[in-house]
């Protein structure tokens, strides 16, 4: 069941529990607004606010949903053993500064040591793991990603038995 954004549809959620928690299963929304971008939608809401709105009644409903991955470069060998050697270096050099921190190694040698050669063996450890599991996709994904999940726009649906009392806030402070 969608809605569309004008103000006094309803619309019951199939499962509340997204939007209230799993609290109430009886709970309806009613769309009071639209707003072309997220950060609109969050004004909407902090404006309800400011003005003492019981905001735990309301949810910023993401219409059209669009899934976007942006590639953001190639993913060579070079570039696949520099991001695990990175990643191996740090997670190396807190397991060796946690060791020298808590004196937990034998003969003592300072934390600063240990956290440098800590360093030392995950960066070789992880070059070694980056060109093996890039070696492992057989050139089948040569390429590094963010993925993103955008909307056509952004309902502000309130409970019910608030939906007046949200729409005359909002419409009041439009007309400041």
């Amino acid at each position: 069941m969608s809605t569309r954004h004008m103000r006094g549809s309803t619309w019951r959620p199939d499962d509340t529990s997204a939007l209230s928690g799993g609290a109430e299963s009886s709970r309806r929304y009613q769309s009071v607004a639209s707003y072309p971008r997220y950060p609109d939608a969050e004004r909407a809401v902090d404006r309800l606010s400011d003005n003492g709105f019981p905001v735990q009644n309301v949810a910023i409903v993401g219409r059209g949903l669009r899934s976007v991955e942006q590639v953001t470069g190639r993913r060579t060998y070079w570039t696949a053993a520099g991001q695990y050697a990175l990643a191996g270096a740090i997670g190396g050099a807190l397991i060796g500064w946690f060791l020298g921190l808590f004196d937990l190694v034998d003969p003592l040698v300072a934390a600063f040591w240990l956290a440098a050669s800590g360093a030392l063996i995950g960066a070789f450890i992880g070059t070694a793991l980056g060109l093996l599991v890039h070696a492992m996709t057989d050139g089948r994904r040569d390429f590094s990603s963010v993925g993103t999940v955008q909307a056509d726009r952004y309902d502000l649906q309130v409970d019910t038995r608030y939906a007046d009392q949200a729409a005359r806030v909002l419409a009041a402070d439009r007309g400041r």
